[in-house]
This record gives structure tokens, sequence and C-alpha cells, in this order.
């Protein structure tokens, strides 16, 4: 990481790393954001069309959206004017990377909520400078980078401020419960072993023995899922490796 870069992350004082979604329907530009981005230590998921990115902000709300402006099927301006418009989403800032040059194509990107806008083919360590510029404004105007808020269902969970809710009630969940219950929805539908369970929510190292695992992994289980009520039924075990979170289709 550059040293502009470190300086950057200790001014946020913030201990989650900032996550930022690059949708872009060009592979090679698509890896060239995610590495300079990456390289700087931000936390960066990609997706190729309007339609994945909005699932992916579904999953989880991140800190920034680098938004290509011409996507297949539904628009970047589409997916801008979704976020924009739904109150969950209205506050995530937005970089539009866009091969629309004109500076009418620049001021109607800027009206639809685009919070900054940068032409193709255009500077790597250009887009990095505006993607920590936009996050350090958010702040100064009194938001948190790495504010984000994870989402499963009703299920609402925020990193930074550490509550959980389902719908309108807050629950009650002890650090770890609160922990192992972030690291199953970051990897929602996919199976997570103990092991890893136990590295993420733990913060254990895997020298454990496999019965240590177990047995604490599926006491933690148990209580996490009795404490979702009738929503702990989407932790779904995977005999003879570990568990996953299952949302049910038209929830997600």
């Amino acid at each position: 990481m550059s040293r502009l870069a470190q300086e950057y992350m200790e001014a946020t004082k913030s201990t989650v790393v900032p996550r930022v979604l690059v949708v872009e329907d060009e592979p090679d530009i698509a890896a060239l954001v995610a590495y300079q981005l990456t390289r700087e230590g931000f936390r960066v998921e990609t997706t190729g069309s309007g339609t994945e990115a909005l699932d992916a902000v579904g999953r989880e709300i991140p800190d920034l959206v680098v938004l290509d402006r011409m996507l297949p099927g539904l628009s970047g301006d589409d997916v801008l004017q979704r976020l924009k418009a739904d109150p969950v989403t209205s506050h995530v800032p937005v970089l539009m990377l866009t091969a629309k040059r004109e500076q009418e194509d620049r001021i109607q990107g800027l009206e639809l909520g685009a919070d900054d806008y940068l032409t193709k083919p255009f500077s790597p360590r250009e887009l990095v400078l505006r993607a920590q510029a936009i996050l350090r404004r958010v702040q100064e105007t009194g938001g948190t980078p790495g504010g984000r808020i994870l989402k499963a269902g009703p299920i609402r969970l925020n990193p930074e401020s550490h509550r959980t809710s389902i719908g309108e009630d807050e629950l009650s969940l002890t650090p770890t419960e609160f922990r192992l219950l972030q690291a199953l929805i970051e990897r929602r539908g996919r199976t997570q072993s103990r092991k890893q369970l136990l590295e993420k929510a733990w913060d254990m190292e895997a020298g454990v023995s496999d019965r240590i695992q177990t047995r604490t992994v599926d006491m933690h289980v148990r209580r996490l899922r009795a404490k979702l009520g009738e929503l702990g039924d989407w932790i779904q075990t995977v005999r003879g490796f570990g568990y996953r979170l299952k949302v049910p289709e038209g929830l997600d």
C-alpha cells in the first residue's frame, strides 16, 4: 500500500475497510480498476451488469460505487436512479466511469445524483484519488466509511455500530453471535466449514481440535438460531462440513 493510501486509511480512523462495488461490463477495465483499488487498501467486488449490481447492493451496501453508464440490460443511469430513490441506499456515493465525454453527458450524470464523473480513457491513479476524495468528503460531512449495512431478508446488521435488527425489532446478540451472523451474511448461500467460522467469528487459529471446533460452533449456532426465531431455520446445517445462511427465494 502506498504512503498516501496509508495516510488516508489512518485519517479515516475506521477499523472497517471501505468496500467499493465496481460495475463495469468490460472485464479488462473491471480488473484494472479492482486491482488499483485493492492495492490501495479497499475491499472490492466487481459486477458486469446493472442487475448484478443491484443484487450485490442487496447483499451488502457498499461505501462507494464505481459505475459505468453504458451497461447491458439495465443501464448505469437506471442503477443510479434506483440507488438514489431507495432510502436505504440513497446515501451511497457514486463515481461514474464512462466513455460519454461531452459536457452535457457529465451534467446529466451529476444531475442524476453521481458524486463525481470520470471519463474513459482514464488514469488509474486519478480514479483512486477521486475515490479517496469522495470517501473523505463523506466522513467530513458526518458519514463513516465502512458504515455499510449487511442485509439478509428482513435482517439488518451494521458492522460499524454493532447493531442488528429484524424489521423494526432490535436483536440483542453477544459479540460472538454478532460476528457469527456477520460471517454467515457476508457469505450468504455459500457453505462455510466450522473451521472457517471459528477463524472468522472467534478470531481463533485453526490449530484447535475438531471436537472443540464442533462443540464451540454448534453451541453458538443453536443460540443464534433461537434469537432469530423463525428466521433461525435460514441457518442450514451441511452435514459433515458446516453451515450456510440460505434466504428463501423472494425475500433475498
